[in-house]
C-alpha cells in the first residue's frame, strides 16, 4: 500500500503529478480543492459556504477542511493506498494527519513565486466539466473553449494578483513550517517545479522507487 501527501504552493503542479503517479500506483487521489470545485458546481450548502469564501479571498476554515479529509479517508475504498494534496496546510491538520495514518512520503514541488504568479494568472477552468487548463503549458485547441465539451474556459474566482499575494503569504507562514515537522520524520522529498510535468514525474517516481 502506498500513502502520499503531496505539497507545494498554488500553482506548483501538485494535482498534475498526483494524478500522474496515481495511473502509475492505481491509487486514490484525494484533493481537497476537487472536492470544494464539486460542491460548488453542485449547489451544495458546502459548496455555497465555500464560494463565498473563495471570492472574498479568505481560505476554508481548517476545521471545515479537516473535517472533509477525514471524512473522505474514513470511506476506505483506497485498497492499494492514496496520494493527498491540498492537505495538511496547518500544524494541527499534520498533527491529526500523523496520528491517523502512516504515511511513506510526504512530496513537496517547490516554485519561485515569481513562477506561480505567472502559471496562476494563465489558469483556465472548464465552465461545464470542470477540467483544467493552463495557456502557457495546456492550452485549448480553440481559444477560450473547453476541448471536451465545448464550453466556455473561465478564470478561477480566486485567480487574481491581490488573492494570490494573500496565499503566497498565508502559505509562507502557515504551511512550509507543516513542512518542518515532516522533515523532522525524514519523509520529504524536495522537487524542482519549475521543469516540465513528465520531468517532475520521472524524479518522483524514480525518488520513490515505484
Amino acid at each position: 500500500m502506498h500513502k502520499y501527501v503531496v505539497m507545494g504552493v498554488q500553482g506548483c503542479g501538485k494535482g498534475t503529478q498526483a494524478r500522474m503517479l496515481r495511473e502509475v500506483l492505481d491509487v486514490v487521489h484525494i484533493s481537497v480543492g476537487d472536492i470544494f470545485r464539486w460542491h460548488i458546481q453542485n449547489h451544495t450548502t458546502l459548496g455555497a459556504q465555500v464560494k463565498r469564501i473563495v471570492a472574498s479571498g479568505n481560505l476554508v476554515d481548517d476545521a471545515v477542511v479537516e473535517g472533509i479529509v477525514r471524512r473522505r479517508l474514513e470511506e476506505h475504498d483506497w485498497n492499494y493506498g492514496f496520494i493527498l494534496d491540498g492537505f495538511p496546510r496547518s500544524d494541527s491538520q499534520a498533527q491529526f494527519f500523523l496520528e491517523s495514518y502512516d504515511i511513506d512520503a510526504v512530496i513537496h514541488i517547490h516554485l519561485p513565486d515569481e513562477v506561480v504568479q505567472e502559471r496562476v494568472m494563465s489558469r483556465r477552468l472548464c465552465s461545464g466539466c470542470g477540467l483544467d487548463y493552463n495557456l502557457i503549458s495546456h492550452r485549448p485547441a480553440s481559444e477560450n473553449v473547453c476541448d471536451v465539451c465545448g464550453a466556455p474556459l473561465i478564470s478561477r474566482p480566486d485567480d487574481s494578483i491581490e488573492v494570490l499575494a494573500d496565499r503566497l503569504r498565508d502559505y509562507h507562514t502557515k504551511t512550509e513550517p507543516v513542512l518542518d515537522l515532516f522533515r523532522r520524520k525524514e519523509l520529504v522529498l524536495d522537487i524542482d517545479g519549475t521543469r516540465q510535468p513528465d520531468e517532475i514525474q520521472r524524479e518522483i517516481r524514480s525518488r520513490l522507487k515505484v
